[in-house]
């Protein structure tokens, strides 16, 4: 073989060596961003469940002073039990909107009933309630970030051929359903 042929064989060799090392590393980052996507959801989860451990104790507290609002304690039973029966990234996030909803209700209460506000046990809960909601805002936006970046990649023109080798789709944002952007309304 001849120094040009050569030349050309290694530089053929080099163009595929390269290509391969390209179409890894782009395998691999969409891998990535999935996993990210699926951690992120992970810390949501873990705050939102962090919060429906906390309801019962709270809810409690509450109904030694607000027997009567029996309506808001069940339908935050309701919306507890429908985000552990969940399936879908939408279903727990319609789920933790309508507990949300039942929440702010709950937590304007204590306007109704002055004993209440002064109960250490329920200001204690109230603050751990709204840390965890603090969390769980700042967990969803880190979330829906990773589902931004993930998206946009995989509608990219080279991303939407990687993403497809590897088996990633688009993944769902965590949105607040309609019904609970509504400020809500405490009536007695």
């Amino acid at each position: 073989m001849t120094r040009k042929g050569w030349s050309i064989l290694i530089l053929i060799i080099s163009v595929v060596v390269v290509a391969f090392g390209i179409f890894v590393s782009q395998y691999n980052k969409v891998i990535s961003m999935n996993e990210a996507v699926k951690a992120q959801w992970a810390q949501v989860e873990t705050q939102l469940k962090r919060r429906f451990d906390l309801i019962p104790n709270l809810v409690e507290t509450v109904k030694g002073y607000a027997k009567h609002e029996k309506g808001i304690f069940e339908h935050l039973a309701d919306a507890r039990k429908a985000y552990f029966q969940a399936r879908s990234i939408a279903e727990k996030a319609r789920a933790a909107g309508e507990l949300e909803g039942a929440l702010s209700r709950l937590l304007l209460l204590q306007e109704r009933y002055p004993e209440l506000k002064a109960n250490e046990s329920f200001l204690k809960l109230q603050d751990s309630l709204e840390g965890t909601e603090n969390r769980i805002s700042v967990e969803r936006k880190r979330y829906n970030d990773r589902v931004r970046e993930l998206n946009t990649y995989i509608k990219s023109f080279f991303g939407r051929f990687f993403a497809s080798w590897a088996g990633v789709g688009p993944a769902e944002y965590f949105k607040v359903p309609e019904a609970q952007r509504e400020v809500p309304k405490v009536k007695f």
